[in-house]
């Protein structure tokens, strides 16, 4: 399958769209921040946290996003960044203003940062900033994932190029190059045609083993159901002696761990720092702190806790039945 170069619909104009229509129009398609979760390559998100978000189950991802979330900053820094770029290429950028929609896969959607002006060789530009922690995942170039997001805008707008300008450390602006890959994309349409499949029929697509996943599962399946009956399904019983056979295997390394660490906490002694042949370790005293004694609390003045509780609401814990918790 091959993508022909079309040019994108401008399927809503977003000056002066409030951020909730933003939102829902997010839901109606996969955007390309969406892309890499859609195709499971997304550290952060698997595929069926993101199908909730667009069958409406979860809110949508950064949407309450605080000053301590690195998307806040990134949306706050894109201007600085974007004339970041200018000033160092020489190349002009502007907004597009627009959710822009694939001409023949209406579910791929796409908010691209810039444009790029009047230049042959690339025509988009997407921001990105990243932490001291974020900037590790930039050592090589750009993330697989931030590549995916780069190759569905292509496929969406019919570009042949894309700059991906990155702020590490709030001080070092590097610029990456991604050029058009049909190969990439059309691989890319097809699996994305399948998340969306999952979306349209409302069925979930599988849980793949990531946090994400979890917290997904807990989401959608609350609990408090009746006892199922899987004796006679040799698939699920082969699984749950497997998974106990793996958890004794990670509790016996785990003590084992923890005995070797123990051995050089012991020759450290009270030393912070120890430097050895095979690398170095830090065994450091953390800084005091305070907490609330909230049981004290509740006793001697129990009508000021009670004001300052509220309910917190339970959550499912996964036992295998006879194993130490």
């Amino acid at each position: 399958m091959k993508e022909q170069q079309t040019a994108a619909l401008r399927l809503v104009e977003t000056k002066g769209l409030d951020r909730g229509a933003w939102l829902e129009v997010r839901k109606s398609g996969i955007g390309s921040s969406d892309a890499a979760a859609a195709v499971g390559l997304n550290p952060y998100m698997s595929p069926l946290e993101l199908w909730m978000e667009k069958t409406g189950r979860a809110s949508t991802n950064g949407e309450h996003a605080g000053f301590d979330d690195p998307r806040y900053w990134g949306t706050l820094l894109e201007p600085y960044v974007a004339i970041a770029y200018q000033q160092k290429t020489d190349r002009r950028v502007r907004k597009v203003n627009a959710v822009l929609q694939h001409p023949a896969f209406p579910f791929m959607l796409a908010n691209i940062d810039r444009e790029v002006i009047g230049s042959p060789e690339v025509q988009i530009l997407e921001c990105k900033t990243a932490g001291e922690f974020g900037s590790r995942l930039w050592r090589d170039g750009v993330p697989e994932y931030v590549q995916i997001q780069v190759q569905h805008q292509l496929a969406v707008t019919g570009k042949a190029a894309a700059d991906v300008a990155v702020l590490l450390c709030g001080q070092q602006l590097e610029i990456f190059r991604i050029p058009r890959d049909e190969n990439v994309i059309a691989r890319l349409i097809v699996l994305e045609a399948r998340f969306w499949e999952h979306v349209e029929s409302d069925t979930p697509p599988a849980a793949d083993g990531s946090e994400s996943s979890a917290r997904a599962l807990r989401q959608l399946y609350p609990g408090g159901g009746d006892t199922l009956d899987f004796s006679e399904n040799q698939h699920l019983s082969e699984v749950l002696a497997d998974l106990r056979a793996l958890r004794n295997e990670l509790d016996a390394k785990g003590r084992q761990a923890e005995a070797l660490k123990q051995v050089l906490q012991e020759a450290m002694g009270d030393a912070s720092r120890a430097v050895f042949g095979t690398g170095e370790v830090t065994f450091k005293r953390t800084r005091d702190g305070t907490q609330l004694d909230a049981r004290r609390l509740a006793q001697d003045h129990p009508d000021i806790a009670a004001r300052y509780t509220v309910p917190r609401p339970g959550s499912r814990r996964f036992v295998i039945v006879g194993e130490a918790a």
